[in-house]
């Protein structure tokens, strides 16, 4: 199969600032993210509180996979950034809404550290577009 797509991958109504970063990049069938924030796209601001930022973040993530050709089946790593590990909780919420099974989730990282802007959270991942037979 032969992507012709342009190497940047964005998501309508999400962008990194004034920052000349793509929220991610499709290089042959990978796909890697850029730090994926819980920011509403139809608002473009950051959603309120860790609980709706973790749902804004998955679901751009999801929105930014479905725009490379994958899906969140396709996921083979997430790094969640948090500023604080109390934050888990919203995390695992989402985290087991879109990987609900156990034995078919990708591997993860969570590490604590500042974030920008206000974000409580940011993911990061990588996924493996499947071929199309």
């Amino acid at each position: 199969m032969i992507y012709n797509q342009p190497r940047s991958l964005e998501v309508a109504g999400l962008n990194h600032g004034s920052a000349p970063i793509p929220m991610g990049a499709r290089v042959g069938n990978m796909i890697f993210t850029s730090g994926i924030s819980g920011k509403d796209p139809k608002t473009g601001k950051l959603a309120e509180g860790a609980t709706a930022q973790a749902f804004h973040a998955f679901e751009n993530l999801r929105l930014l996979l479905e725009n490379g050709g994958a899906t969140m089946a396709d996921v083979g790593q997430v790094t969640v950034l948090t500023v604080d590990d109390s934050l888990r909780d919203a995390v695992n919420a989402e985290w087991l809404r879109h990987f609900p099974d156990p034995h078919d989730r990708p591997a993860r990282h969570t590490t604590v550290q500042p974030l920008r802007g206000g974000a409580l959270l940011q993911l990061m991942a990588i996924a493996a577009v499947p071929h199309k037979t």
